[in-house]
């Protein structure tokens, strides 16, 4: 074996160790590098680094899971003695120290009954073996450290030199809010220190650009815990932003075709039973009792759109009908992933739900493809897109999912558009295209998807007429170009650090009067902004010039406009443009057209 091989990938995508690799396989190598491949054994080879730090430094840890993650990994555990982020150096120091006697991470393999004697006095080692179905388990060993895991590890501590410790948290056991709290603490770990170097580059950039942060330093949102978690309040300025973006989409859903539509929020629960959300998503639903009938809150808008569908006949000249709806939804999320505007309980999608024939997806999913090319470089993101294939809990038969799976990979495939595949991460109801973009500062986020579904129509019995006069059930395509508008908010809220494009920007231009006399003609030019749809603010409040100017520029806005006497005797403005750094001198009517211009870039 090369010195650099660190496991193998078989045909079937699974990681293998070096221990568990055998000959009867087909297998690929793995090389110690910062692959994708090659970041999940070393990460999941650091987690038990930092585990057996952990224990070494807090003899009564007792271990639950500690799985990789999209950006590392993380481990729960009880102790104790409370950790908190301070600790975290101690721990890292311990795992270099580990890390440098270079164990060898050996494998071995004993029965389940074994495995539940020999943990016996290990409650969390129990609740991990009663999730395990298999008669024999595998238990990974380095030095005196050892856990139940399968894997796949690098060979030996000598691979695991990169890594960092990022932050605490509580995590209840096995996710369940009714059981005990345990400590978690997350770390990443990269093959080169290059990487790793990079990885805390970005992440510093990330703590300066926390939407959190900048969103209380522009007022733009705001939560309060005794009004409930996860419950965004959007404050003037964060309102005028959602509107434009709101009203930027409205504009390009129209011109493409679609039409809007509004449901009800909350809806019979034998509808959600009939959809599958009940036996699939119920656990994420709001439900509640009604006159002795159970309802539930929405947690997404395709029935309300199914119902406005079956409202009238409909025929084959009807389709594609496109329906579009900034729908309010409702989600129980866990406390313990509630994120600022990235993960919350109440939230509005940019949802539509396009009805079409079979030999209509292609095209249908293309013209969506299109739309959101528009909005990504609109905002100057890159993305990819993953086709997601059937998951374990999902409603259909396979044949049909077969058919609108391929359906997707064709009308990629037809126009040489790169996709990668998601295995078992589509939707309970049909696969699906998710859009994932980068932003600024490197991150990746989930934002659009594009799904493909044939059995709620069969469920709902939706019907148009053909064209030979048989009955025949469209085919529905569920669409979210954002996602939703509060977690695209706080991705470009970090994407462009508050700096947002002029067309968005919540305040687009601050007007500083140096004086008194020159208040009247600051006011003015606000109002002339206002009467064609910009948004602007004077500051004039009793403080010195320097002092407003500095407040001013703080609120990130795109222009500051000093107006004096010289301005007030020559009808115009001397200009700070932000974006550029430049400062210049306008006619009033020059700074309008200047504006205007790029309100108009504002246009999908």
């Amino acid at each position: 074996m090369s010195e650099q091989i660190i496991g193998y990938k078989n045909d079937f995508g699974e990681l293998l160790d070096t221990q568990s690799a055998t000959n009867n396989e087909s297998l690929t190598p793995v090389a110690y590098d910062d692959s994708p491949e090659a970041l999940e054994i070393i990460r999941h080879s650091a987690a038990h680094l930092m585990a057996q730090a952990i224990k070494e430094l807090y003899p009564d840890a007792k271990f639950f899971v500690g799985p990789v993650v999209d950006e590392g990994f993380y481990y729960d555990f009880r102790v104790s003695e409370k950790i908190g982020e301070e600790d975290l150096k101690k721990i890292e120091k311990k795992m270099k120290e580990i890390a440098k006697k270079k164990y060898a991470i050996e494998k071995y393999e004993i029965s389940k009954n074994e495995a539940l004697e020999k943990f016996k006095d290990d409650d969390l080692k129990q609740a991990v073996l009663s999730k395990i179905e298999s008669d024999t388990v595998s238990i990974y060993k380095q030095g005196d450290f050892e856990d139940l895991c399968r894997g796949p590890h690098v060979p030996s501590l000598r691979f695991v030199n990169n890594f960092k410790l990022t932050r605490v948290a509580g995590a209840y056991l096995g996710g369940d809010e009714n059981a005990e709290m345990l400590t978690r603490i997350y770390g990443v770990a990269f093959a080169t220190k290059e990487a790793l170097k990079a990885y805390t580059t970005m992440m510093e950039e990330a703590k300066k650009r926390d939407h959190r942060k900048i969103g209380a330093e522009m007022e733009l949102f705001m939560f309060n815990e005794e009004a409930g978690a996860g419950l965004p309040f959007w404050l003037p300025k964060g309102a005028r932003l959602r509107y434009k973006l709101e009203e930027l989409l409205h504009r390009a859903h129209r011109r493409r075709g679609y039409q809007p539509v509004r449901g009800p929020e909350i809806l019979k629960a034998d509808m959600w039973r009939t959809s599958g959300h009940y036996a699939c998503y119920g656990e994420n639903m709001y439900l509640t009792e009604i006159d002795e009938q159970e309802y539930g809150i929405k947690p997404m808008n395709c029935i309300g759109h199914i119902q406005i569908f079956k409202h009238t006949p409909k025929s084959y000249r009807d389709l594609p009908l496109r329906y579009y709806e900034y729908g309010v939804v409702h989600r129980h999320e866990k406390s313990g992933v509630l994120h600022g505007l990235l993960r919350v309980r109440e939230f509005t999608q940019d949802d539509a739900h396009i009805f079409c024939t079979p030999d209509q997806i292609a095209s249908e999913v293309l013209q969506v493809v299109e739309f959101v090319d528009s909005v990504m470089k609109l905002f100057d993101f890159e993305y990819t897109m993953e086709i997601a294939t059937k998951p374990d809990k999902a409603i259909g038969d396979d044949d049909v999912w077969e058919i609108a799976t391929q359906g997707l990979k064709d009308a990629l495939e037809s126009n040489g558009l790169d996709y990668g595949i998601d295995e078992g991460g589509g939707a309970f109801y049909g696969p699906k295209i998710d859009i994932k973009i980068t932003d600024a500062i490197g991150r990746k986020w989930q934002c659009g998807t594009i799904q493909i579904d044939f059995n709620l129509p069969e469920r709902f019995e939706v019907e148009y007429v053909a064209e030979d006069n048989s009955r025949k059930r469209p085919v529905m395509i569920h669409r979210a170009i954002l996602g939703s508008f509060e977690r695209f908010i706080g991705i470009l809220t970090e994407h462009y650090a508050g700096e947002f494009p002029f067309f968005i920007a919540p305040t687009q231009a601050i007007v500083v009067p140096i004086g008194e006399a020159h208040v009247d003609y600051a006011y003015a030019l606000k109002r002339r902004m206002t009467e064609v749809g910009m948004d602007a603010e004077v500051y004039d409040k009793n403080d010195s010039l320097n002092k407003r100017i500095r407040q001013a520029e703080k609120q990130r806005v795109p222009y500051v406009v000093i107006v004096g006497d010289e301005e007030v005797r020559n009808n115009t403005v001397a200009v700070r443009n932000r974006r550029t750094r430049e400062q210049y001198n306008l006619t009033q009517d020059e700074f309008m057209v200047e504006l205007s211009k790029q309100l108009q870039e504002g246009t999908i």
